[in-house]
């Protein structure tokens, strides 16, 4: 109804999951990580929870996209069953056959499980169980579950599994007569709302995805949709669709926070207005204040004084409160911010520092700057276009592994496992400008023109000004922030060699010769002893440095060596045979 009003291909904000709108937040990012690494180290439970409407699933279908070729998955939707309808759902995903006789008996179930988890083990394979919606469990099945983690071999277990639910869940497993489950969750992690900054760049996103160019929600529009969703994708999804349908009906090119907050009230089913956060309100309060002692003193002044001097001072207040009127000022690109900052999409990062002259959600008009008399260089958004033919992703993987020394082409099959092959590994991830850089390594960064076409380019170094050079085909091409970051939704892939090379995350209870090498490279890299009775077991002490090694790297401290701390370990040991971002000038 109103995707051709703005612009759009289709309707970008259904609540149906769709893989193209895939948008992965640092929430969403780390608690993928984790499912991650309990898929890559056997044993115990992972847990995962979250409010509904906050992305488990999204989680739940990245994890199956990614999961280790050598890797079987059950996947449990329905947990409403008894522990032997539960027992029988198993077996149905991983096609285990039972005969009529098995089917009636318990035993024979878990016995035919059994043998089929031997007989996967044997083949190098594991075996993970993945239950959604696990806070519908009965205590039964609960427990039927905690039975299955028995089944073993003398050095690891058989089963991973993976308890995905509403913070219902972790009420139930905080219950006595479960305690035996529960301390064999080795892994947990609450998915929270997305973040003001977040929501933003979500809502871009979709946008962009579904082919809109510009601005359609103003900036105050989107202000209004978080705080009124609490930062729920699916209430976003919800409220966005109907502000959409309300600008249309009124034929207004752009979504305004009146529009906005009249959508909210109609998802919402009350009459009650979307309440602006408390700052806003004492932040428009003071303004009005200063505005009225200003207009007040205009009367009261003396004669002889200028009027002037009250105008400029003033200026700033009217505009706070002027809602909706002002045109929003162009973004600014956010470069080299730590890794504990909001994604790096174009003025956002510096949001909250201007909360106080932003009362209502309102940024300055652009100010005007005469124009050089030059001609113009030619844009990246006209770059793009003209070679679009040299940004597709064969030509974007032939230039990465070029730059590690490999031939590639299409008929040699997935690039991955090509690089695979040669003993490198691909990262695909999504994260800031800022953390791009720390982790030093070319990359292929997708890129979304304004008429919604991908573009991939390799990001190969940086200028004396920090601008990006990009390595379109054959040609490097230098491409100012500015320009680049609009474009740019945070996504890009890199290939890195593991030292060790498995490239395996380690994390705590993880043993063998790659925990031994990364308990010497630490003390290296950080010029100092790490002693342990077992140096190759990935104890508590070895968790600490992990910690210690990412906090002064600027990495998430979580104390697990995944891709990202691997790689910048590499790095700060200097080890050869790593293409690293050239940094020119």
């Amino acid at each position: 109804m109103y995707t051709s009003f703005f612009g759009l291909n289709e309707k970008p904000f259904s609540i149906t999951p769709d893989p193209r709108y895939l948008f992965l937040s640092e929430r969403h990012s780390e608690a993928l990580a984790h499912l991650l690494y309990g898929v890559t180290e056997s044993g115990g439970f992972i847990q995962l929870t979250g409010e509904v409407g906050t992305g488990k699933t999204t989680v739940v279908r990245s994890l199956l996209e990614q999961m280790p070729k050598d890797t079987e998955v059950a996947l449990v939707l329905n947990p409403r069953l008894t522990p032997h309808e539960f027992l029988l759902a198993i077996t149905e995903e991983l096609r285990v056959a039972l005969t009529l006789e098995e089917r009636s008996s318990d035993k024979a179930i878990v016995d035919a499980l059994n043998r089929r988890l031997l007989e996967a083990h044997a083949g190098g394979r594991r075996v993970v169980l993945i239950v959604d919606e696990a806070q519908n469990l009965s205590p039964d099945v609960l427990e039927q579950i905690r039975l299955l983690t028995n089944l073993e071999t003398s050095k690891q277990k058989l089963l991973q599994i993976i308890l995905i639910g509403q913070p219902e869940l972790r009420q139930l497993l905080a219950r006595t007569d479960l305690r035996q489950l529960a301390q064999r969750i080795t892994g947990r992690y609450h998915l929270e709302p997305l973040d003001r900054a977040e929501t933003r760049a979500y809502i871009r996103h979709r946008l962009r995805v579904a082919g809109g160019g510009g601005e359609i929600f103003s900036p105050g529009a989107m202000s209004a949709i978080h705080h009124a969703a609490r930062g729920v994708p699916r209430l976003i999804n919800v409220i966005c669709d109907r502000a959409l349908l309300g600008a249309y009906s009124r034929e207004q090119p752009r979504v305004s926070r009146r529009t906005a907050q009249r959508g909210a009230r109609e998802v919402s089913g009350g009459d009650e207005r979307v309440r602006s956060p408390a700052w806003m309100k004492w932040s428009a309060a003071v303004a009005i204040a200063l505005l009225a002692i200003a207009a007040s003193w205009l009367l009261l002044r003396p004669a002889h004084l200028p009027v002037q001097a009250v105008a400029t001072e003033s200026a700033p207040v009217a505009a706070a409160v002027d809602t909706e009127r002002s045109e929003p000022a162009p973004p600014t690109a956010q470069t080299g911010e730590a890794d504990d900052q909001p994604p790096a999409f174009p003025g956002e990062a510096a949001e909250p520092a201007r909360a106080a002259e932003q009362a209502v959600d309102l940024e300055a008009p652009e100010p005007t700057v005469d124009a050089p008399p030059s001609q113009p260089a030619e844009s990246l958004m006209d770059l793009l276009e003209r070679r679009q033919a040299s940004t597709d992703t064969a030509a974007a993987f032939g230039t990465l592994l070029g730059l590690w020394g490999l031939e590639y082409a299409t008929t040699m099959g997935r690039a991955c496992d090509v690089a695979a092959a040669s003993g490198l590994r691909c990262l695909f991830d999504r994260g800031t400008w800022g953390q791009l850089l720390n982790l030093d390594r070319p990359a292929i960064l997708s890129l979304v023109s304004d008429d919604g076409i991908q573009h991939q380019v390799v990001l190969v170094g940086l200028d004396v000004e920090g601008n990006a050079v990009l390595r379109i085909g054959t040609d490097d091409v230098t491409a100012r922030l500015a320009e680049l970051m609009p474009l740019w939704l945070g996504d890009f892939l890199l290939v890195w060699r593991p030292a060790t090379g498995s490239g395996r995350v380690l994390g705590p209870g993880a043993s063998g010769p790659e925990v031994g090498w990364l308990r010497e490279s630490l003390g290296a890299a950080m010029d100092t002893d790490l002693p342990s009775a077992a140096p190759t077991i990935f104890d508590e002490g070895l968790r600490e440095a992990v910690r210690s090694f990412q906090r002064s790297r600027r990495l998430q401290p979580d104390g697990v060596a995944g891709a990202r701390t691997m790689i910048v370990l590499n790095t700060a040991l200097g080890l050869p045979a790593r293409p690293r971002l050239r940094r020119e000038g």
